[in-house]
């Protein structure tokens, strides 16, 4: 049965909404707000939503549940006065240059001002100046343009599920710092970006890229091509009017022509490819029983996040490098013969839907003598901004055709941009080479949809395929621990860090009002309707591409132009930790027994403790309060890695630390940890 509030004069009915603030989205009012998120949970922090409520007073819209019979007026002269007053006391409390700022025309902070008819700043501007940090390949962080919405925190909290934001201090001193006031490269950020999508303001952005390639461009010794992502298709014509989801590759073709552009090609060509290898190495990992489920690796972030948080799933990752990194590995090797030039003057740009691709650019692991298979990586943000730099009328453009043979993709290879895609996109392959028959209607609907978690069955020659497909590194967080707890069961299991995947990353235009990622994806299978192949395997210039230089799918060539390996990232000290293969957290136990007691094992424990915080070490050390080791004349007594040390010291442990972190103990002895170990050993 409906409820229904009177707001403003007007009935208007309800039913499961969660706040008032939902309840007025539908008589058409949008209240301005910064901290309120409908993927996120209520905060309630910047106080612009505030509405009447009769009997109630003045309170905030997003944190109150409806209830029947609410009377509520939403445009009092009253409320007006405080929404403009609050972002007034925003806009003199931190530093926000509009004419210079990246975030200009698109930052929440500037249309609301706009919105409320601010014209003058009644109070004294604060002049505190910040260092920035540039530190991640990604993001920027530019402190002095946090307004402490909170926004940011919980999009890495509750999305993500990492949390390297938060909130410290109190008063005219409050900030949101990652941990222990570090870089954003000294912490465990893997670069997804969400904070920056999130963020009403400049106060976390993707890290530019733009006047390199610019440079680039007019460098007359160079050849600069250009790959287009999925993704990026059906969301950048919303900067230039567009309809959102509306597919306009062809004029951003045109435009990247007129800029300058060489050669302009598609990642769904490499998209396709990557369906090649890993669908034929899911197959051989299913039919030998072996390192399943498989994980896709397409996503940077969840890669990352794997390597930093879930070492012990590495060997579930699939090997095969990501569609970006693929066509920069084949690019220059192909490209320098075909377009007559020299290989260190081919020049590769990304264009993304991602800001983590950034980093993924710039593994050591995807470059050959110090030079990247993929120079530069564009946003969709930034491609937006070139156009407009270029003064190219973008609406106006008459669509221009991709080149070949880099160009050429199946729908497979453009549904890749949304969350499902790469599963579909696999079973449109393994049906076919499974069943040996033609797949007619290629259609896994079941893959599709923006939920969080999706779980699908399907049978295949009385084999029993079992898939997983999540968005957000919290619901992957979720999930493994639901197979290391033996309560899920899956062979294939596709993670995008990002909500919706691509087409919801934090390069992506985002929308000052609502949420463009449904009609995104319907856009990029809209695209996969229009073309005529929508199986990779019928991508005729990728079997050429095998014919005539990568030999068999997986052989020696392609598995190593294709395929990479990953490493233990756990952070120390800001850096990277790589440990062995079987190398777990160094337990250190220190005895508390009455004789250790007696001579100072609890002062002992306790300053190892600090030390593992103090150098942010609890990532990779447990500290331990154990007791009886039969040592008691010769306390106190800790172990470290299962060494025991006597009349043992805070000096002597922390050396023992040092070399344990340097040198670990291996304790993985399987065949498989020996293979991808690279340590000299006496087990090898």
């Amino acid at each position: 049965m409906y409820k229904s509030m009177n707001i403003d004069g007007r009935i208007v009915r309800f039913t499961d909404e969660r706040n008032i603030l939902e309840v007025i989205k539908k008589t058409n009012v949008e209240l301005p707000t910064f901290c309120y998120h409908s993927e996120l949970s209520v905060y309630g922090a910047c106080r612009l939503c505030v509405v009447e409520i009769q009997g109630r007073g003045i309170q905030s819209a997003c944190s109150v549940p409806p209830e029947d019979g609410m009377v509520i007026r939403t445009n009092t002269l009253k409320l007006r006065q405080m929404r403009k007053m609050t972002v007034e006391l925003l806009l003199s409390s931190y530093a926000h240059d509009c004419t210079t700022c990246q975030k200009n025309i698109a930052c929440k902070l500037q249309d609301i001002a706009h919105r409320l008819g601010i014209t003058e700043i009644r109070f004294k501007k604060s002049n505190r100046e910040l260092p920035k940090d540039y530190s991640s390949a990604a993001l920027v962080r530019d402190p002095n343009k946090c307004i402490l919405c909170g926004d940011c925190v919980r999009a890495c909290n509750e999305i993500q599920g990492i949390g390297v934001l938060d909130f410290v201090n109190r008063g005219a001193n409050a900030a949101v710092l990652p941990a222990f006031n570090k870089n954003l490269s000294e912490v465990s950020c893997v670069e997804c970006g969400q904070c920056a999508r999130v963020c009403p303001t400049g106060a976390i952005l993707p890290k530019l890229e733009v006047p390199d390639v610019w440079k680039e461009i007019g460098n007359p010794e160079k050849t600069v091509v250009v790959q287009i992502a999925p993704a990026v298709r059906v969301a950048i014509g919303e900067v230039f009017g567009a309809k959102p989801g509306e597919p306009i590759t062809g004029k951003i073709v045109a435009a990247l022509k007129l800029m300058g552009f060489d050669k302009v090609y598609d990642t769904s060509f490499s998209a396709d490819l990557t369906i090649f290898e890993e669908a034929e190495e899911f197959l051989k990992r299913f039919t030998a029983g072996e390192n399943l489920p498989i994980m896709t690796s397409c996503c940077p972030a969840w890669v990352k996040y794997v390597e930093q948080f879930a070492p012990d799933m590495m060997n579930h990752l699939s090997t095969c490098k990501s569609p970006q990194q693929m066509f920069g590995s084949v690019a220059k090797e192909i490209l320098p013969k075909l377009l007559n030039v020299k290989r260190e003057n081919l020049v590769v740009v990304s264009i993304m839907p991602c800001t983590a691709k950034k980093a993924e650019a710039r593994r050591p692991e995807f470059a050959q003598d110090e030079v990247r298979d993929v120079d530069y990586v564009l946003t969709t943000q930034e491609l937006a901004a070139m156009i407009k730099e270029a003064g190219i009328k973008f609406d106006l453009l008459q669509p221009e055709t991709i080149d070949m043979p880099l160009g050429f993709k199946t729908g497979a290879g453009v549904i890749f941009g949304t969350s499902g895609g790469v599963s579909e996109a696999v079973l449109r392959y393994v049906y076919e080479k499974v069943m040996g028959e033609t797949l007619d209607s290629t259609d896994f609907v079941e893959t599709r949809g923006l939920n969080g978690r999706k779980e699908i069955t399907l049978e295949l020659k009385g084999n029993t395929v079992r898939l997983a497909i999540v968005n957000g590194l919290k619901q992957a967080h979720d999930l493994l621990d639901e197979i290391r707890e033996g309560k899920a069961h899956f062979d294939i299991i596709e993670v995008m860090s990002c909500p919706g995947g691509c087409i919801g990353g934090a390069g992506q235009p985002v929308p000052l009002v609502g949420d463009n990622r449904q009609a995104r994806s319907e856009g990029l299978y809209y695209a996969d309707k229009m073309l005529q192949l929508h199986k990779s395997q019928e991508n005729p210039y990728v079997k050429q591409l095998y014919t005539d230089f990568l030999g068999e799918i997986g052989g020696e060539k392609a598995h190593k132009l294709l395929h990479t390996h990953y490493k233990n990232r756990k952070r120390i000290f800001g850096t990277d930790m790589t440990l062995l293969p079987g190398q777990d957290k160094i337990r250190v136990s220190v005895c508390v027994g009455t004789n250790c007691f007696m001579r100072g094992s609890q002062k002992l424990l306790r300053r190892l403790m600090e030390y593992v915080e103090e150098n942010n070490l609890s990532e990779v050390i447990n500290i331990h309060a154990d007791f009886c080791q039969e040592e008691c004349e010769n306390g106190p007594g800790v172990r470290v890695a299962g060494k025991k040390y006597l009349h043992a010291t805070y000096e002597m442990i922390v050396d023992a630390i040092q070399e344990e972190l340097k040198n670990p103990t291996c304790t993985d002895k399987s065949e498989s940890a020996c293979e991808s170990c690279t340590e000299k050993c006496e087990q090898a």
